[in-house]
Parts: C-alpha cells; structure tokens; sequence
C-alpha cells in the first residue's frame, strides 16, 4: 500500500487516472517539457509516464524511477539528509523536497509531494527551458495533483 492509498480520492476520478492526468498534464504545461513521470518511493516503481519520445525504451523509464529513488533515498543521501535533518529540522516531512539535474542538453527537476511524501514527480525538459517558469509551472501542477487526492 502506498501513501496514496491512504485517502480516497474525491474528484470523481480514480486514482490512477488522477496520477495519469498528472503526468500529462506536467508534458503540457511545463516549458520545454519532453518527458514526466510519477514515482512512488515505497516501492521505487514508476507510476506513469508521458513523453513525446515514442520510442524510448523501458529500460530507459526504469532507469529514471531508479535514480529518482536513490536521489531522495538512497544510502549516501540518506545519510547527508539525517545530518542536516537534525541540525535543522525535526519534521515528519523528508529533508530534500526538490532536486534540479542539468545534463548537457536535458534540464532534470524531481518535486517530491507535500500531500503525499512517497510521491515524485519528474519532469524532463530541454536545455534552454527557463528554470524560473519550469520550477513555477511545475509546482502549480504539483499543487494541483495534491488537491485532487485530498
């Protein structure tokens, strides 16, 4: 069970197509967005994704659920979270809320959820994305999954 299983959604839509539409709807309103995905970090699997790249393969989409889990959880960050943890913080909420990866031609941003801390989404853009409007718009969405599970 993961931590959206503990409350039911209440749009009128199910769950899934609450974390679906979620996806899709990151692709189409963060700038230069190429690929977005959901991962639930109880279990490290990808709950969905949407990208414009057809062809990519799973094992690339399995690789992006697995580093987004060892950004958030794995060992050395862990560690590094629990000793800023207890310096700043003493909170049932995860130390590391957001993460922005740049490679030389893709711009990675990880948001983990306020409602649902086991939940990250990923979204993908390319290199000339404004980052200002890619963390904006990224957030707005967050914001909105989050009000659809309440």
């Amino acid at each position: 069970m993961t931590a959206v299983d503990e409350k039911p959604v209440t749009t009128g839509r199910s769950m899934s197509q609450v974390v679906t539409d979620t996806v899709r709807t990151f692709r189409g309103q963060v700038p230069e967005a190429i690929t977005a995905a959901l991962v639930d970090m109880s279990t490290g699997m990808l709950l969905a994704v949407d990208t414009i790249d057809d062809q990519q393969p799973d094992e690339q989409l399995d690789l992006l659920a697995a580093a987004t889990f060892d950004l958030f959880q794995g060992r050395n960050v862990s560690i590094i979270r629990d000793v800023f943890a207890d310096r700043h913080t003493q909170s049932d909420r995860h130390y590391f809320q957001e993460m922005l990866v740049n490679s030389d031609d893709l711009v990675h941003l990880f948001l983990r959820s306020n409602r649902h801390q086991d939940l990250v989404a990923v979204v993908v853009c390319k290199r000339v994305a404004n980052i200002g409007m890619l963390f904006a718009q990224a957030r707005v969405v967050m914001k909105q999954m989050d009000a659809d599970f309440a």
